[in-house]
């Protein structure tokens, strides 16, 4: 079982979350956390993101033709 600290919206302060069993097989990377103090449920949800690509410019060509 996992703890840590985190801020409960419920119990207004800081307080000790643990994992509980995780009936997913997530194992010790299951995103749900429940508080102690109130028994608030929690879940952390990380996301990853490839940043994107730009798209290629075109170079200005070296022969402009004035308009």
């Amino acid at each position: 079982m996992s703890d840590r600290e985190l801020y409960c919206d419920t119990c207004e302060g800081v307080q000790l979350f643990e994992m509980p069993p995780c009936v997913d097989d997530h194992g010790a990377d299951c995103p749900e956390l429940v508080c102690t103090g109130c028994g608030a449920a929690v879940l952390i949800a990380t996301f990853a993101f490839h940043a994107p690509r730009l798209a290629r410019r075109s170079r200005p060509s070296a022969h402009r033709r004035a308009a």
